[in-house]
């Protein structure tokens, strides 16, 4: 079966509000107010890249113009004209600005002046700006201006990735939404759902290690199940280790061996076993990402003793195996201070003249720790 030539995150964006993951108080909300006729004239949507910001905001859009909906209705019908054009980015009265490379003052006056001229052929003009605390401040105050007083035929949904940049009186006219990571069990379960629709043959726990790699990010997971279905190519199947190496994630197991020597306090076997990893061609930033999450995941177990915890779900039967015998020999307290050497550590790789150099001290630092 060919694929069609699309990327997954396109082809697999969700039309109707009901296909959204992990957003589920955002679209009981919206919902809830299309329904109501209780729609507010400017949102906010703040929250991590890939969460679904834009594609909600899309949503909101098609639905409100939506020349099918009815009455106590919320979905789009995704057939009618004002909904198709929507989809194919071709609708006059949804304008789409992305702050990031038009933030001056000149295209909010534009938008502005754009607004005072009712919608061509739908009920409301919607306008989503995208990274919206990268406009200028002359263009964020002419912007205020326009909050203050819209027309009832305008609508605003500001979308930002770093919500501490908005200036307090823009956020304060909005209604403000803010957008969660998505758990590693729901970006699982999306993705088996794109795999079983492309009809591609997966090992599941190449989907958990996509999952856990994507921090949160459906977009970012998507991508990179793109990524590894064309590695696999039409007749292959994707395996975990082939996710590995296309990630460039460090193997669990190997990080697992070098914790081995830091519990049975072995500076010279950790940085001999650290000197043979990064001859095999691992990068050392990645090891000591992969070596954090993983101090993280027993810190949290020793604290919580919560096998079942998502945050740890994602681990495998024998890497959970593994955590416990390694929990008894550390100190909640221990496992506090070598996390903190190894972070500190990553943080100092980069101006390091020896990549590695910052992790040998690391592992001095926490081997010397006291009992």
């Amino acid at each position: 079966m060919k694929r069609q030539n699309l990327v997954l995150y396109r082809k697999y964006r969700p039309r109707t509000f009901s296909e959204i993951v992990g957003q589920e108080h955002i679209v009981q909300t919206l919902t809830n107010a299309i329904v109501e006729g209780m729609v507010s004239h400017a949102y906010l949507f703040a929250g991590p890249r890939g969460t679904g910001k834009t594609t909600i905001a899309r949503l909101l859009a098609k639905s409100l113009n939506c020349l099918n909906r009815k009455e106590k209705e919320f979905e789009p019908c995704n057939k009618c004209s004002s909904c198709l054009e929507i989809e194919q980015g071709r609708a006059i009265d949804l304008m789409e600005i992305d702050a990031a490379s038009h933030r001056g003052i000149d295209e909010i006056r534009e938008l502005r002046d754009g607004i005072r001229f009712s919608p061509t052929k739908s009920k409301y003009k919607v306008f989503i700006i995208d990274e919206c605390h990268q406009l200028s401040k002359d263009a964020a105050n002419a912007l205020l201006k326009t909050l203050e007083e819209p027309p009832s035929h305008a609508i605003f949904i500001l979308a930002t990735t770093e919500i501490h940049k908005m200036i307090p009186t823009i956020v304060s006219r909005c209604q403000r939404f803010d957008f969660r990571k998505l758990t590693a069990q729901e970006i699982v379960k999306k993705l088996k759902n794109i795999v079983q629709k492309e009809k591609i043959k997966v090992e599941e726990e190449a989907l958990n290690l996509i999952a856990l790699n994507s921090d949160g990010s459906i977009r970012d997971a998507e991508s990179f199940l793109d990524q590894a279905i064309t590695f696999a190519g039409e007749e292959g199947i994707i395996k975990t280790e082939d996710v590995r190496n296309l990630l460039g994630v460090v193997e669990m197991s190997l990080v697992s061996q070098f914790v081995d020597f830091l519990a049975q306090k072995d500076s010279k076997g950790a940085i001999d076993f650290l000197d043979k990893v990064f001859q095999k061609g691992y990068d050392p930033y990645e090891f000591s990402k992969t070596l954090i999450n993983y101090l993280r995941q027993l810190l949290i177990l020793k604290v919580s003793s919560n096998f079942k915890d998502p945050l740890v779900a994602g681990f495998t039967k024998e890497e959970k195996e593994k955590f416990r015998e390694q929990l008894k020999l550390f100190q909640e307290s221990s496992l506090y201070e070598i996390l903190n050497n190894f972070l500190e550590a990553q943080a100092r790789m980069r101006y390091s003249p020896i990549p590695q150099l910052p992790l040998e001290l690391a592992i001095v630092e926490s081997i010397d720790l006291k009992k």
